[in-house]
C-alpha cells in the first residue's frame, strides 16, 4: 500500500475534490470517489489505480498550483500506484525491481543476452554462429527455446497470481464468482477501449498544455494491438510446428509472418509514440519512477526491432548474434511482465472491475 505520507496527501487531495466535485464528468475516478464513505489506505489504493493520468482534472482544477491547496491528482495518484506495485509484488525480494526500473531493465537485458550468447555458442560453436545461416534452429533447437520460455511463462503467471490476489483482497472485492458478468463486460470494455484516456469529453489527454490530444490513447492502442498480433503469431507458429509439422522459417505470405510483421511494426510505432508523449508530458503531472514506466516501452521496442530483423538477417553471418540478442530481449521482457510495468494493466483492470461492481451495490 502507499506509505503514510503518500496516503495522507492523497486523502487530503480527495477530501478537497469531494467537496468541490467540479471534475466528476472527467473520468471514472471522481464518481467512484463520491461513493466512498471515508478515505482510507485501501480505497486510495483503488482510486489511484483507477486513474489513467489523462491530466484533465489538473488542467481544469481551480485549486491547482499556484493556489495554496496545490491540488494535483495525477502526480499524487501516480506515486500511490507506484508504491502499490511495490507493496503487492511477489515475491517480496523483487520489490527493488519497481524502485529501480531502469537498473532492473538494463540488468535483465544484459544477463539474458549473455546467457543466450553462451547457449548458442555452446550449441553451435563460435565459427558456426558467424557462418551464414538460413534456419536459426540450427543455432538453437526449438525444444530448447520452448522449454526456456515455458518455464519463464510459468514463473510470470505465478507472480501475477500472487501479486494480484493480494491487491484484489486489499480493495475488498468479493469472490470473483459473486461479481456479475455485466461488471466484467463493462470493465473489460473500458480497459480495451481506454475509455478513461479521453479526458471526459472525447478529445483525449492533456499532455503538454491546455489543448487535449488523442495521440496517447492511439499509441497505447497500437502497442496493445501489436502485442496481441505478435502473441497470435507465436500461437499460430506453434500450431504450424506441432499440429501441421511445418517448422520455421516461414514465408512472408504465411499467417505467422503476416501477424508477426504487422504486430512488430505496430509495436515499433506505438512504443516510439509513447516515448515521445512521455518526454513532452507536463512535468507537473508526473512523479519520478526511476525508469519503471519506460522500461516496458523500451523492451517492447527492442524485442520488436530485433524480431523484425531476424528474417532480414537470414542467410547471413549476422543471424546467430541477432538471434541471441532477440531471445535475450524476449527473456528480459518476460521478467518485466512479472516484475515490471506490465502488471499495471492488471491492477487497472481490477480497479475498473471494482468500480463497476460498486455501481451495482
Amino acid at each position: 500500500m502507499p506509505t503514510d505520507k503518500t496516503t495522507a496527501e492523497a486523502i487530503r487531495v480527495m477530501t478537497i475534490c469531494n467537496a468541490c466535485r467540479y471534475c466528476e464528468g472527467h473520468c471514472a475516478v471522481f464518481p467512484a470517489m463520491e461513493r466512498q464513505t471515508a478515505f482510507t489506505k485501501n480505497n486510495i489504493e483503488f482510486l489511484s489505480n483507477l486513474c489513467h493520468q489523462c491530466g484533465a482534472c489538473y488542467q481544469h482544477c481551480q485549486y491547482a498550483d499556484p493556489h495554496e491547496f496545490d491540488i494535483n491528482v495525477p502526480a499524487v495518484f501516480e506515486q500511490a500506484r507506484l508504491e502499490s506495485y511495490t507493496q503487492f509484488l511477489w515475491p517480496a525480494f523483487m520489490q527493488p525491481a519497481v524502485l529501480n526500473g531502469s537498473r532492473f531493465m538494463a540488468t535483465s537485458l544484459l544477463v539474458s543476452i549473455s546467457l543466450f550468447l553462451l547457449a548458442v555458442t555452446e550449441q553451435a560453436g563460435v565459427s558456426h554462429i558467424l557462418a551464414p545461416q538460413v534456419n536459426f534452429y540450427n543455432l538453437m533447437p526449438h525444444s530448447v527455446m520452448a522449454s526456456i520460455f515455458s518455464f519463464a511463462a510459468l514463473a510470470v503467471v505465478i507472480s501475477w497470481w500472487m501479486t494480484l490476489r493480494e491487491y484484489w483482497h486489499s480493495i475488498s472485492l468479493p469472490s470473483p464468482w459473486s461479481i456479475g458478468m455485466a461488471s466484467y463486460s463493462a470493465a473489460i470494455t473500458s480497459a480495451l477501449t481506454l475509455k478513461n484516456l479521453d479526458g471526459g469529453h472525447g478529445d483525449g489527454c492533456y499532455e503538454s498544455g491546455e489543448s487535449p490530444s488523442l495521440w496517447k490513447r492511439r499509441f497505447h492502442h497500437l502497442v496493445l494491438i501489436g502485442f496481441f498480433l505478435c502473441f497470435s503469431a507465436t500461437l499460430v507458429g506453434t500450431f504450424y510446428h506441432y499440429g501441421l509439422d511445418v517448422p520455421a522459417p516461414y514465408g512472408w505470405l504465411t499467417l505467422p509472418k503476416i501477424l508477426g510483421v504487422t504486430g512488430g511494426i505496430m509495436l515499433l510505432v506505438g512504443c516510439a509514440g509513447l516515448f515521445r508523449t512521455k518526454q513532452t508530458t507536463d512535468h507537473r503531472l508526473v512523479s519520478s519512477d526511476n525508469g519503471y514506466g519506460m522500461s516496458l516501452t523500451v523492451l517492447l521496442f527492442l524485442t520488436s526491432l530485433t524480431g523484425l530483423g531476424l528474417p532480414i538477417a537470414q542467410g547471413t553471418g549476422a543471424l546467430g548474434l541477432l538471434l541471441a540478442v532477440h531471445l535475450g530481449c524476449v527473456l528480459a521482457l518476460f521478467l518485466i511482465f512479472a516484475w515490471g510495468k506490465f502488471t499495471h494493466g492488471f491492477f487497472r483492470l481490477i480497479a475498473l472491475l471494482a468500480d463497476e461492481h460498486q455501481k451495482t451495490q
